[in-house]
């Protein structure tokens, strides 16, 4: 597993969030994972 730090656009705004993900994973994976954290956090 690894920790990456991912910046995501969201709603105008620049997120940073942390993603913990296994080594075998592409790098939109990841990206597509930061996204999804963000969204559920801020589309409320």
């Amino acid at each position: 597993m690894y920790k990456y730090t991912i910046h995501v656009m969201f709603e105008g705004k620049i997120y940073q969030t942390n993603v913990i993900a296994q080594k075998n994973k592409s790098e939109k994976e990841v990206y597509e994972m930061a996204k999804e954290q963000v969204q559920k956090q801020w589309a409320s």
